[in-house]
């Protein structure tokens, strides 16, 4: 079907033409996975939620502003790519799926997220890139088994001192935000490999040698004065990233921001939309 018949059909509100758009759902994928990206949906056919055994769920670059309370139904969820639609709320019955590690909410109209976001003890990997938040969501510090957090692209000012009861994060990107001083609660976080403060109003940064656990730190398009002084083997990127003299200005910094997140092992399917 063509993408210009796709478009009208979306529009028509009738259950038949919603369903239309996803096709024909009456058999299990063998892999698990059921992928209805692109498709110009505009609601969720229940029919998508009759699989019980689903692993992945891809419901990216469509145009769906809320999620069916079926979808609740999908207990073996372990990914769900929500990115590129129209979500002002985070759907209820997103935080009723036990078994969810890895949820993408990426450039939808997100500003908050509600108290039932901490029931998913099993979420490692959340993407909230590109979205509405003008202040950082606290009820993702309760999320005790996260690993990967993406909040780059948003108005965030400040990170919470609660941040650090998240003692499982290893990396965190706050590209694209408003932040005029390096988080203080960071200095705390021995154990994160990457931290990427890109594109902010950071004037100063602190020594971050005491991080044991630094890999990589991307700290350029800031205003700053100095880099970051790491530990040995600790790579940046940003201005003088490569001199030992901070008064030195390297352009090369440049170029080697298109590869250095590719020098620190981090899952493919994580970092599918850097």
């Amino acid at each position: 079907m063509g993408n210009a018949m796709r478009v009208v059909i979306a529009f028509i509100p009738s259950d038949r033409c919603q369903r239309f758009l996803v096709g024909d759902l009456k058999e299990m994928p063998l892999d698990r996975t059921l992928d209805l990206s692109s498709r110009q949906l505009r609601r969720l056919p229940v029919a998508a939620c009759v699989f019980d055994e689903l692993v992945k769920l891809y419901l990216s670059d469509n145009n769906l502003g809320s999620l069916p309370a079926e979808v609740q139904g999908l207990k073996k969820l372990q990914l769900l790519a929500l990115d590129f639609n129209c979500l002002e709320d985070l759907p209820a019955a997103v935080c009723r799926l036990p078994q969810l590690g890895t949820l993408y909410l990426g450039n939808n109209r997100l500003y908050h997220l509600p108290r039932e976001l901490r029931e998913l003890k099993e979420l490692s990997t959340l993407w909230l890139e590109t979205n509405c938040f003008t202040v950082f969501p606290k009820v993702v510090c309760e999320l005790s088994n996260l690993k990967t957090l993406h909040l780059g692209y948003n108005q965030i000012r400040s990170l919470p001192d609660e941040l650090r009861q998240l003692e499982e994060l290893r990396s965190i990107w706050l590209a694209g935000n408003q932040l005029t001083e390096f988080p203080p609660v960071l200095l705390d976080m021995h154990l994160l490999a990457v931290i990427d403060v890109d594109r902010n109003k950071i004037r100063y940064f602190p020594p971050l040698t005491h991080l044991q656990g630094l890999k990589l730190v991307i700290y350029d398009h800031n205003p700053c004065v100095n880099a970051p002084a790491v530990a040995e083997g600790v790579r940046r990127v940003g201005r003088w990233a490569d001199s030992a003299d901070d008064d030195v200005v390297d352009e090369s910094s440049k170029a080697a921001s298109e590869t250095a997140a590719e020098d620190v092992e981090v899952n493919p399917e994580e970092q599918r939309n850097i």
